[in-house]
C-alpha cells in the first residue's frame, strides 16, 4: 500500500469518527442530552409516607438481657430459679455427650497394602542405587529405588531388611519387611 493510499484511509476513517460522534453525543449522559429512558420515567403513587417514629424509638430503647453463655463451651448452662416460683427446686441438667452435639470423626483409613512381596534386592555395580525384587502372584516385578511399582506405588528406599514404599494417591509411607518367596528353602 502506497504512503498517499495510507493517508486517505486515514483521513477517511477521521471524517466517519467524526460523524457517528456527532449523531452519538446526545445519548451519551453528561453531555447535556437527556435519554430516551428518563423520559418515560413515572414515580410511584404514595399517599402520604410516614416514619413511625415511635416504633423506632421502641426499639432503640430494648436491650438484649441474654444469659452471658460462652457458645463455644459444650457444658450445658446450670438452670436458674424463675422469679415467680419460689421453693421449687432446681434440677442441673446433664451435659450432652459430644458424640450427641458435634458428628464424630472417621476412622482413619486402613493403612496401604503393597500386594506383592518383597523377596530380594541387589546392587548394582559402580553405583549405590538399589535394584528391589518382588513377587505378584507368579510375576517378578523388579524396580530400582524412585520407579513406580504397580502403578500406584513408588519404591523410595532398600534398606537391608525393608523396603520404604509411598502410595503416590495419597502420599502415605509404609514399610514392606523382606520375606523369604514361598516354597523357597531357607539356606542352613
Amino acid at each position: 500500500m502506497s504512503r498517499r493510499t495510507q493517508i486517505i484511509v486515514l483521513v477517511g476513517l477521521v471524517i466517519l469518527l467524526a460523524i457517528v460522534y456527532v449523531r452519538n453525543r446526545n445519548d451519551v449522559p453528561g453531555f447535556g442530552g437527556v435519554l430516551a429512558a428518563n423520559s418515560r420515567f413515572v414515580p410511584i403513587d404514595v399517599q402520604e409516607p410516614n416514619l413511625r417514629l415511635d416504633l423506632l424509638a421502641q426499639t432503640h430503647r430494648s436491650t438484649y438481657n441474654g444469659s452471658n453463655r460462652n457458645i463455644f463451651d459444650i457444658t450445658a448452662v446450670p438452670v436458674k430459679p424463675q422469679p415467680g416460683q419460689p421453693g421449687q427446686s432446681v434440677v442441673a441438667q446433664e451435659p450432652p455427650h459430644v458424640g450427641d452435639i458435634y458428628p464424630q470423626k472417621p476412622p482413619p483409613p486402613p493403612p496401604p497394602h503393597l500386594p506383592a512381596q518383597f523377596f530380594g534386592y541387589e546392587t548394582r555395580p559402580g553405583s549405590t542405587i538399589r535394584v528391589g525384587f518382588f513377587l505378584s502372584g507368579d510375576d517378578v516385578i523388579v524396580a530400582a529405588e524412585g520407579d513406580t511399582l504397580m502403578g500406584n506405588f513408588r519404591l523410595l528406599h532398600i534398606g537391608n531388611d525393608s523396603a520404604d514404599i509411598e502410595e503416590i494417591s495419597t502420599g502415605r509411607h509404609f514399610t514392606v519387611a523382606l520375606e523369604q518367596p514361598p516354597g523357597e528353602a531357607s539356606p542352613s
